[in-house]
């Protein structure tokens, strides 16, 4: 079952927010371009070798193998579970490099091309509590392993409410482990200027809420969209909710009245 969560600005004085699955619904998209990317290279590479293949499960092989995490680990991660090993290669090895790479930047084209075809919408019970933390003065940072970070936000208007931004690019230009590790969080926090003691995680990948528990922050707030509150909580979500709108700014301009002029 799902949990009512709240956030309290006398407790917390940030709050730090995953991209795909959390602000927008382009965990979708990623699946879709994984798919595609997956099984092109996985048939392409049975044509020449013979072997058998088994195309890559929307359903399982994401949430399992790619998901939350940078997109190189995920490449690997995915075609070790294929018994495949690629070489490494370099973050601008074009498409058709069969390197991790390669792979990863093929399904990157695909993203993109969709982002700019179709645009993307923001979750709405995300953007309202985004702007209910602006008003109460919580500083707020994205978080996001994907290197598409910045156009996803942008493609979804709502890349000026946030202060900060760690996504993929960042990662590689510091040299940042990717999620489950929480170095991308707490740079986060850092830039932000908060301890994690003191900070909120909003996320939907397990990789995602391993690495918010890992970095010891005050709060981590599962968003269950895929039917898994039990496997985010073991990773370590404290609560599960399933929208940004189950969850209440405490003392907010519009939080609900007890009746003794109190917040409830």
């Amino acid at each position: 079952m799902p949990e009512h969560a709240s956030i309290d600005p006398a407790r917390f004085d940030a709050v730090l927010f995953d991209l795909d699955g959390v602000l927008t619904p382009t965990a979708t998209v990623h699946a879709a371009g994984w798919k595609r990317a997956f099984d092109s290279y996985l048939e392409e590479r049975a044509a020449r070798t013979g072997a058998p293949w088994t195309p890559f499960d929307v359903s399982s092989d994401y949430r399992t193998y790619v998901d939350g995490k940078p997109r190189v680990d995920g490449v690997i991660s995915f075609l070790a579970s294929r018994g495949i090993t690629l070489e490494r290669g370099a973050s601008d090895d074009p498409p058709d490099r069969e390197t991790a790479w390669g792979v990863g930047n093929r399904k990157d084209e695909i993203v993109n091309e969709v982002l700019r075809t179709d645009g993307v919408q923001a979750y709405p019970g995300s953007v309202a509590l985004v702007h209910s933390l602006r008003a109460a003065g919580v500083r707020m940072a994205v978080v996001s392993s994907s290197k598409n970070c910045a156009a996803v936000l942008r493609a979804a208007g709502i890349g000026d409410l946030f202060d900060e931004r760690v996504d993929g690019v960042v990662a590689e230009q510091i040299g940042l482990k990717g999620k489950p590790a929480p170095d991308t969080y707490l740079e986060g926090a850092r830039r932000l200027g908060v301890e994690p003691a003191g900070a909120v995680v909003f996320e939907d990948a397990l990789a995602g809420v391993a690495s918010g528990r890992a970095g010891g922050f005050g709060l981590v707030v599962g968003v269950d969209r895929h039917g898994e509150a039990a496997a985010l909580r073991d990773n370590g979500a404290d609560v599960v909710v399933d929208d940004l709108s189950e969850v209440e700014v405490v003392g907010s301009p519009g939080a609900p009245d007890d009746g003794n002029g109190d917040p409830a």
